[in-house]
């Protein structure tokens, strides 16, 4: 799966003819209407409506209009599934689900992200593929040092490193440390935000946007502030985490950026 920069990007609500696939509204289908933002599992479609449950047990019924819907941030037309027709599970980076699935050896590529929240938010969205790839995702808490440290992990045919930075924006200390790593068995990515806070999209946690925090002021503290929330930075980052349950509840940004690092270290005939 890739992502682009903006799934919503054009005119999605009126595409070309023929361009846009039409899936059956089959259970546990995991849909996403870009309209409202809901997003949940189908469990019960009818003639010209769906309806999705969301993870607080939400239901609310859409209609089936023609590329009403996202799905792996792509715009879909949802049909009517055949008779019998039984959906596949789904994880929630919206692949589908491998059942039964055994430990297996890791490989000697890795994923390295910056700090501790990012490898929990990256846990919690791709853990099931990334133990079905057999991946590890370790955090480095920062990128100072990332020079020394991409040498130190000795990238090579076979054992490759992808890095997920933040604030990886042109002029940026993070661009200019970026801009070291010339090695072809690395991949340094990024997404534009001061933190991986911003990549939860603010309406899951009931607000319109990330506030501003004013230079000077410490990131968390300066957010944590604006939103009147009493509470300590690890607990704000709980009850962050503890509202993203799929893809859908994370900015095209991150996800587009972490697909791209997966598919790096995963690349076949890199073992």
């Amino acid at each position: 799966m890739r992502y682009g920069d903006n799934v919503l990007s054009g005119d999605w609500r009126h595409p070309k003819k023929g361009t846009v696939p039409r899936i059956e509204a089959v259970p546990g289908l995991v849909a996403e209407d870009p309209a409202s933002g809901f997003c949940g599992a189908v469990v019960a479609c009818g003639k010209t409506s769906v309806t999705l449950e969301d993870r607080n047990g939400k239901h609310r019924e859409f209609r089936l209009d023609p590329a009403g819907f996202l799905i792996d941030g792509k715009p879909v037309t949802l049909v009517r599934p055949a008779p019998g027709a039984a959906g596949p599970r789904r994880s929630a980076s919206g692949s589908t689900r491998v059942e039964g699935l055994r430990a297996k050896v890791a490989k000697q590529s890795r994923i390295y992200v910056e700090g501790v929240h990012d490898a929990a938010l990256v846990e919690r969205i791709w853990g099931h593929d990334l133990r079905v790839e057999g991946v590890v995702v370790e955090y480095l808490e920062g990128v100072d040092d990332l020079p020394a440290i991409v040498a130190e992990f000795g990238p090579e045919p076979g054992r490759r490193l992808g890095v997920l930075v933040d604030h990886l924006v042109a002029g940026s200390k993070e661009s200019r440390i970026a801009e070291q790593i010339t090695s072809p068995h690395v991949l340094v990515v990024g997404h534009p935000f001061v933190d991986i806070w911003q990549a939860v999209k603010p309406a899951r946690l009931g607000f319109e946007a990330w506030p501003d925090v004013p230079r000077g002021v410490p990131w968390k503290e300066g957010v944590i502030a604006a939103l009147g929330w009493r509470l300590s930075p690890p607990e704000a980052w709980r009850r962050i985490l503890g509202a993203v349950d799929s893809y859908a509840d994370l900015e095209p940004e991150l996800l587009g950026r972490v697909e791209e690092l997966i598919d790096f270290v995963t690349e076949p005939g890199t073992d």
